[in-house]
């Protein structure tokens, strides 16, 4: 009975104790002032003062014609909560279709050639049309599946609806867990968006600051949570 008893008294001492003896990992903080740690596929990236705020600034290069990122190569992902404001609208000179796309990118490759991603509409959000408003939030996965494939073999399943505005900063919080994935738009209490099959897997990569084309956004204040 002793015997039972110290070890339960030892298991209680470890449980209590681990976390001081094996620490979490700590949260990551990037104020996005400057262009320093990020590296530039297919954007132009400028420190910036935004609306009274310091910021980056991403516009896409004229020969990628398709948007582009800034890869954030010192934070690598797995599972946790990525946190960020940004403001995206569409580009001086930007076609009709331009939306103001704006988001990030998750679990990326170093080359940017495989990413997954959440980005927002901002000019969707307040569009006097039900079907486009529908269309302001949107999930990818890069390669394979871009917004165009999901939304023709499962229309509605990876955007949805929610309140924006282009131009003005909205906050972002992306938790994600193994193939899960929940999106939460300016302190909302339920999430926005629901994504239950990551089309990657549980997967790790680093994280990118992402625009579509014929996009002006900013970025400012990144944090990661594990």
């Amino acid at each position: 009975m002793a015997r039972m008893l110290r070890r339960c008294q030892l298991l209680a001492f470890l449980v209590v104790s681990a976390p001081a003896i094996y620490p979490l990992a700590a949260a990551q903080s990037f104020p996005l002032d400057s262009a320093k740690g990020l590296e530039p596929i297919g954007v132009s990236i400028q420190p910036v003062t935004y609306q009274g705020r310091k910021a980056v600034r991403l516009t896409e290069l004229a020969a990628s014609q398709g948007g582009g990122v800034a890869v954030l190569s010192a934070a690598s992902f797995h599972d946790g909560v990525l946190e960020v404001e940004l403001a995206g609208k569409p580009a001086q000179g930007a076609s009709g279709d331009a939306r103001g796309f704006v988001g990030i990118a998750f679990r990326t490759a170093p080359d940017a050639s495989r990413y997954e991603c959440v980005y927002l509409r901002p000019t969707n959000g307040r569009a006097d049309d039900q079907l486009r408003r529908n269309h302001s939030t949107q999930y990818i996965s890069i390669p394979e599946y871009e917004w165009f494939r999901l939304r023709s073999e499962t229309p509605g399943k990876y955007e949805s609806y929610v309140d924006l505005v282009p131009g003005e900063w909205t906050k972002l919080r992306i938790e994600v867990s193994g193939v899960k994935l929940r999106l939460y738009v300016n302190g909302s209490p339920q999430p926005v968006l629901l994504v239950n099959d990551l089309k990657h897997g549980d997967s790790t990569g680093a994280i990118a600051l992402w625009i579509g084309p014929g996009t002006e956004a900013y970025f400012s204040n990144l944090r990661l949570t594990p």
